[in-house]
C-alpha cells in the first residue's frame, strides 16, 4: 500500500471548493486543527517561498515547526513537514487510512486535497508542534486550510489573475477570495497588490479590524545579502538571501514582518535564528540552478503571467545574450500572456508535453509563440522534456531554462533523482 494508491480514489472529486466536508471530517478526527497555532499564507505567487522562510527560521529558533504546502514536486510527503523534514511515507499511509475510516460513506466524499489537508492537521496535532505554517491551496475563503478561527498571523503575498475559472473573472473577485482567510482582530501582513485588489483586501481588513502591516521590500546589499527595515522601528537586520530573484526581496520581507509580529506576541526568535534560518531556506523547483549532464540548467515552475515576469526579470540579470526556453504548459494556463512575458527576439523555444497532466497542444503552442514573437531564432516541439534538453544543449551556447509548469519540473526532478539513485 502506498500514498498514491490510497489517495487515488479521491482524485475523482477534483477541485470542489467549500468547507463543509473538511469541517465534518476534522470533527470526526477530534478537531486536530484546534490544537495547532498557525501562520496562514495566501497569494497568487510567493506564498511557497514565504512559508519556506518562516519554517526555516522558526525551526532554527528551536520551535517544533509544521509546514504544509502544495503542490508537491516529486512525492506527496513533501507537502507535510516537521522541522523541515518530510513526513515518513509509512506514517502518511497510516494517517490516510485513519482518515478513510472516519469518512461517512453516506455523506459527500471529501476531495483529494481535503484528505491530504486533514492528514497534515492530524500529523501536526499528533507531533504536538509548537506552530505550523499553512499555505492556502486555492483561493482562500473556501480552501480546505481555512478552518482556523484565530491564526497568529495571516499573510497575503500577491494577487494576480490565476485560477479565475474557480475564483472569479477579475483580480477584484480573486482578491475577495484570498481575503477570505482574514479573521477578526488577527494581524495581517500584505504584500504589494494591484489597486483593485488592494481596495478589496483593505476594505475587508477594516471590516474585521485586523492590524495591518505592509513592509517595504528589503534592500539588496550585495549578490547574496539583503537588509530589512523593521515595521515599527528604525532598526534593520542584515540577512542572507538563499533564494534567487529580485522578487525574494519582497517575499523575504513579508516573512520577516510576520516573524516580527510573532516576536511582539512573545515568541522567542533571536536575530541569530533569523539570520541562520534565512540562510538555510530551500524551496526546490523555483529559480533553482542544477547541473544536468555537466550543463548548468535553470529550472523554475513559473506557470502564470506574474511568475513568468519574475523569471524573465531574473534571467535578464544573467547578462546572457539570448535564452533557450524548454517549456511545457497545462491546457488551462494563460499561454498568450506567459509567452508575452518570457519570449524575446533571438530566443529559442523547445516545447514539450507535461506528462500525466492536461497538457496544452504543442502545435497550437508553437503557432501561438511564433505569432507573439515572430523573431524567435527557432521554435520546435519535442515528444518529451529530456530529448528537448539534449537538443537544446547540443545546438546552443545560450543559457537553457526549463519552465512552464510545476508538474513538468516535478517530473524532471523525479527522473533525475531516480538516475542519481540508480
Amino acid at each position: 500500500m502506498n500514498v498514491n494508491s490510497l489517495l487515488q480514489p479521491f482524485q475523482h472529486f477534483g477541485v470542489n471548493l467549500g468547507l463543509s466536508r473538511i469541517v465534518n471530517l476534522l470533527a470526526k478526527l477530534g478537531n486536530p486543527h484546534h490544537q495547532v497555532p498557525i501562520i496562514h499564507v495566501a497569494g497568487t505567487n510567493g506564498k511557497g517561498s514565504v512559508c519556506a522562510y518562516l519554517s526555516a527560521v522558526l525551526t532554527e529558533a528551536g520551535y517544533k515547526t509544521g509546514r504544509y504546502t502544495s503542490p508537491h514536486l516529486v512525492d506527496w510527503t513533501e507537502r507535510i513537514c516537521v522541522n523541515e523534514q518530510p513526513i515518513d511515507s509509512h506514517k502518511l499511509c497510516e494517517l490516510i487510512l485513519q482518515i478513510q475510516a472516519a469518512i461517512n460513506p453516506e455523506a459527500e466524499s471529501p476531495t483529494q486535497f481535503e484528505v491530504i489537508t486533514a492528514a497534515a492537521w492530524l500529523y501536526f496535532a499528533q507531533q504536538q508542534v509548537d506552530i505550523a505554517v499553512i499555505e492556502v491551496g486555492l483561493g482562500g475563503r473556501l480552501d480546505a486550510t481555512n478552518v482556523c478561527d484565530h491564526p497568529l498571523v495571516t499573510v497575503i503575498t500577491s494577487i494576480s489573475r490565476e485560477h479565475w475559472q474557480q475564483l472569479g473573472p477579475t483580480v477584484a473577485h480573486i482578491a475577495r477570495e484570498k481575503a477570505g482567510i482574514l479573521k477578526p482582530g488577527c494581524p495581517v501582513v500584505v504584500g504589494s497588490l494591484p489597486a483593485d485588489a488592494q481596495e478589496v483586501v483593505r476594505s475587508r481588513i477594516l471590516e474585521l479590524e485586523c492590524p495591518i502591516f505592509t513592509p517595504q521590500p528589503s534592500h539588496q546589499i550585495n549578490q547574496n545579502w539583503a537588509e530589512y527595515q523593521k515595521i515599527e522601528s528604525l532598526e534593520t537586520i542584515k540577512y542572507p538571501l538563499a533564494l534567487q530573484g529580485q522578487i525574494q526581496l519582497h517575499n523575504s520581507a513579508l516573512a520577516l514582518a510576520a516573524l516580527e509580529i510573532l516576536q511582539k506576541q512573545n515568541w522567542q526568535i533571536s536575530e541569530e535564528a533569523i539570520i541562520q534560518g534565512m540562510g538555510k531556506t530551500k524551496w526546490p523547483g523555483r529559480m533553482q540552478w542544477i547541473t544536468w549532464k555537466n550543463h548548468k540548467l535553470l529550472i523554475d515552475g513559473a506557470h502564470n503571467p506574474a511568475s513568468a515576469t519574475v523569471l524573465r526579470d531574473y534571467v535578464d540579470t544573467l547578462k546572457t545574450q539570448n535564452i533557450t526556453w524548454v517549456m511545457g504548459m497545462l491546457a488551462t494556463k494563460d499561454h498568450t500572456e506567459i509567452f508575452q512575458e518570457v519570449l524575446k527576439p533571438g530566443d529559442q523555444l523547445y516545447l514539450v508535453p507535461v506528462p500525466d497532466s492536461n497538457s496544452a497542444d504543442l502545435e497550437e503552442l508553437a503557432k501561438l509563440a511564433k505569432s507573439i514573437s515572430p523573431n524567435l531564432q527557432l521554435c520546435h516541439t519535442y515528444s518529451d522534456v529530456f530529448s528537448a534538453l539534449d537538443a537544446a544543449f547540443v545546438t546552443t551556447d545560450n543559457q537553457v531554462v526549463l519552465c512552464g509548469s510545476l508538474y513538468l519540473i516535478g517530473h524532471f526532478l523525479e527522473v533525475v533523482f531516480k538516475d542519481f539513485e540508480a
